[in-house]
């Protein structure tokens, strides 16, 4: 039996075309993928504001927050929710508005969309109905984290949020320690501590960097052997946003891994 052949790969090119599925006369708006600040308001792009100004609808994870951005912004953009929970039956909504001409924009709580966070659904979504997606680059915490964080970063691994179930979380440990690389997690408050003792048990003499509200007000950066940032830490109470950035294994690897990529880009 013949074996079937995989569909062509979805193409955008800059004057909207996508495959042969969009309308031929180019009709379908398009769906902009912004990032926005992190902490500090200021770090909102000029392009950023100017396509968030000029779409018909903007896709939030949260409308609350969001608001509270355009509002310092002296924006009143039209907002609709598209979180965990209800981004299923949004995404018809969504891909009909889209369909219809409109321009939309997606943006999560802070950074980049699509990242952590259900944006990600609403892009592959666009890609499958053919709509043209136009990255709107900015702040992201795992870039800001890797680049204060003075570990070799060529190579890493952004594992996202620990699991919350005993298992999915020992596999989850097991699986960062199979990889070996520099690894970016994000975690909340109330879970930090639990997350600090598994590190903690597991690789004490790994380096590491907590940072806190990043380029907020009350920006902190912790950087020592796992060990040493749990022990000074161990007993505060947590607030705010909270991104770890914990070393490749071994220090001579990560040398190594540095050297190789400079290697490999020398013209």
């Amino acid at each position: 039996m013949m074996a079937s052949k995989d569909p062509a790969p979805a193409h955008c090119d800059r004057s909207g075309a996508a495959g042969e599925r969009l309308p031929a006369d180019g009709a379908a708006g398009r769906l902009y993928v912004v990032a926005t600040p992190i902490g500090n308001l200021a770090d909102l792009s000029p392009r950023a504001t100017q396509v968030l100004s000029s779409v018909a609808l903007i896709a939030a994870e949260d409308t609350r927050r969001a608001g509270l951005l355009f509002g310092a912004a002296g924006q009143r953009p039209q907002l609709v929710s598209v979180n965990a929970h209800n981004y299923r039956e949004r995404l018809g909504y969504l891909l009909e508005v889209l369909g219809g001409g409109a321009d939309v924009a997606v943006v999560t709580d802070a950074g980049t969309p699509a990242v952590s966070d259900p944006g990600g659904a609403l892009v592959a979504a666009a890609w499958d109905a053919g709509i043209r997606v136009v990255p709107v680059p900015g702040p992201s915490a795992v870039a800001t984290a890797l680049s204060v964080a003075g570990f070799a970063a060529e190579r890493y691994l952004f594992a996202g949020y620990v699991p919350k179930k005993p298992g999915r979380r020992e596999r989850f440990w097991q699986w960062v320690d199979e990889v070996g690389e520099t690894t970016v997690i994000f975690e909340t408050p109330h879970r930090i501590g639990r997350t600090m003792s598994d590190m903690a048990a597991r690789w004490p003499d790994r380096l590491m960097l907590l940072a806190r509200e990043l380029t907020k007000a009350y920006e902190e950066l912790l950087r020592g052997t796992v060990a040493a940032v749990f022990e000074s830490t161990r007993d505060r109470t947590w607030k705010g946003e909270i991104t770890i950035v914990l070393a490749a294994a071994g220090s001579r690897r990560s040398d190594q891994a540095r050297r190789e990529s400079y290697e490999d880009h020398d013209v």
